[in-house]
């Protein structure tokens, strides 16, 4: 508990296995009630990682992608009786020395959401990022900044927070199962009002951190910018996307739905 609030922390996991139990030795204890890993069907040892380190653990069945890994991930938190969510990748690339802030910053306010920004501060070069990806997180992030009406350092951050709150109202359910699921999210975010705090996030890339190809990254790239313009014509009232529906398909939590 921290604060009165439960606090679980939830690692979407695919092939994990050499770096799983080295980013939960850093996990914060003492104020985290809960870690949970869901195993997005990896072709190593993660799931029995996971087992031996005692922690709650899922696997599905077959591959469904990075979106689909985080649903099963949230549903899992509610389930918990999560009061705060820490969505933390087990690939140690993100410090989990980290949470405290983060979870300090939405128990006592005043944010929803917080995100770890491996740009503030200028980190993120210094930490490895291919420079091609920095300058394809700059431009796009200046672009989602003008649709979304927003001012955010970095939208392509994996490491978040969020209060149940956010989680419960969302159709997370209407996004996608792969990558850009992550963008959608922070969309419903914005367009739902809820409040965004940043922290400076320093980032490591190393041979076992995960990464996607260039060819991915190009749709993925393609992908944040549509989620940003259904936003922006959102909002105008010149189209309706299924995301921005408060009354879309949200999580569904112990035979009921989330919120």
């Amino acid at each position: 508990m921290f604060h009165g609030k439960k606090i679980v922390v939830v690692m979407p996991a695919y092939n994990a296995e050499r770096t799983l139990e080295k980013t939960y030795r850093e996990v914060p204890l003492d104020l985290v009630d809960e870690v949970v890993v869901t195993d997005d069907a990896s072709r190593d040892e993660t799931a029995r990682v996971a087992r031996e380190l005692g922690l709650h653990t899922l696997v599905h069945p077959s591959n469904r992608g990075y979106g689909a890994n985080q649903k099963t991930c949230y549903t899992a938190a509610l389930e918990l009786e999560a009061d705060v969510v820490v969505m933390l990748h087990p690939d140690y690339q993100y410090t989990p020395k980290l949470i405290p802030a983060m979870i300090s910053m939405l128990t006592d306010g005043p944010f929803d959401v917080v995100l770890g920004s491996r740009i503030l501060g200028g980190s993120a070069r210094k930490g490895g990022m291919p420079l091609y990806k920095y300058i394809a997180n700059r431009l796009l992030t200046a672009s989602q900044n003008l649709l979304c009406d927003a001012k955010l350092s970095e939208y392509h951050t994996g490491y978040r927070a969020f209060t149940r709150e956010v989680l419960e109202a969302l159709p997370l359910l209407e996004n996608s199962d792969d990558f850009v699921f992550d963008n959608q999210m922070l969309a419903q975010i914005l367009h739902a009002g809820f409040e965004i705090g940043e922290v400076s996030c320093p980032a490591a890339y190393f041979e076992e951190a995960s990464s996607i190809n260039f060819q991915r990254s190009v749709r993925y790239g393609l992908g944040v910018l549509w989620t940003s313009f259904q936003l922006f014509t959102t909002r105008r009232g010149w189209a309706q996307s299924s995301i921005f529906n408060p009354s879309g398909r949200k999580l569904e939590v112990k035979g009921r739905t989330a919120g």
